[in-house]
């Protein structure tokens, strides 16, 4: 063979592969990294999501477990990831914006990240022991100034969406609660449940079960009305709160460079997994609030990020 022929053989076998390969995406099994211990709002939601996801593309989606630094530590892993569509994340206000505030020397931007698509919003829930001594909103407040440096909540790690949680909430409250930091969501509600912590800050997809079943008392939830699966919460208005208003959210993110066609793909995928009457009635189980068609796509994804990002460096400061 000669060398033009060798280089000409050469050029039409390497050129075509990268659009073949983003037209064939997924030919193997997607991983999505989740950034918190097994458990917590952004592993359920992960889950389901998943799952309906992997029915639609035909490929399984396997979902890791990586916790550690508020989720930080899996954004970064992601975000030095093959930029091919086959490892993802699922990142929610912690991890893809408050972060930047909380972290100076977090290993990754957010322009290391191409958005998916918004998959869920989520409601903020305070839980305590139930064996607290206050028994309102109202009572605890005063238990917390009567009693200073004496309360404690529990949280998924510095800069994820809980510890944002406990943040604003004891902003909006006026109230000093030392904050106890976790490796996920779970864990720190197992704690709750032995009495290890006084309370958490959650989200109701997480924590609703343990509230149905007796195990801790929720106390108040930051939402425009009462949630069907804990109907005896008050909302932060009802409590004596109105001040206390926050919204969590989970999105889906690609590192920078991940083809168009994979981005569009995931993205079809997540809007017929997120619309499937399965999906719908686990939302709707969790206390979870579904994305709208207009939240999932990757360009109003992307600037609710950026938007998100502004919000908590003034909350924030630069960095804690």
């Amino acid at each position: 063979m000669t060398a033009v022929v060798r280089l000409v053989a050469v050029a039409m076998l390497a050129a075509p592969l990268p659009a073949l390969a983003a037209d064939d995406f997924p030919t193997r099994p997607v991983t999505m990294v989740v950034p918190f211990a097994a458990g917590g709002t952004s592993d359920v939601i992960a889950r389901v999501v998943s799952e309906q996801m992997g029915q639609v593309l035909g490929q399984r989606i396997i979902n890791e477990n990586v916790p550690g630094a508020g989720g930080s530590t899996a954004l970064a892993r992601v975000a030095r990831a093959p930029a091919d569509g086959y490892m993802i994340a699922i990142g929610n206000v912690g991890t893809n914006a408050a972060a930047y505030a909380i972290y100076p020397e977090i290993k990754y931007t957010n322009d290391d990240f191409v958005p998916i698509g918004l998959a869920a919003k989520t409601v903020p829930v305070i839980a305590i022991r139930k064996d607290f001594p206050a028994t309102d909103l109202k009572s605890f407040i005063a238990h917390v100034k009567a009693n200073p440096g004496k309360v404690n909540l529990g949280h998924a790690g510095i800069g994820s969406s809980n510890y944002l949680i406990c943040k604003t909430f004891m902003a909006a409250a006026g109230i000093d609660v030392t904050l106890v930091s976790y490796r996920g969501a779970a864990p720190a509600l197992n704690d709750l449940m032995g009495g290890q912590v006084d309370g958490v800050c959650d989200a109701a997809a997480s924590v609703s079960g343990a509230i149905q079943n007796g195990l801790v008392r929720g106390l108040v939830v930051s939402a425009p009305h009462r949630m069907r699966t804990i109907p005896d919460v008050p909302t932060s208005a009802e409590a004596g709160l109105p001040e206390w208003q926050q919204q969590g959210w989970n999105a889906l993110f690609a590192p920078k460079g991940t083809p168009p066609a994979a981005i569009a793909k995931l993205n079809a995928a997540l809007r017929k997994a997120v619309a499937s009457d399965a999906l719908q009635k686990r939302m709707d189980d969790l206390g979870s609030i579904p994305a709208t068609e207009e939240e999932m796509d990757p360009a109003a994804a992307g600037r609710l990020v950026v938007s998100e990002i502004d919000k908590y460096r003034k909350v924030l400061g630069p960095a804690q």
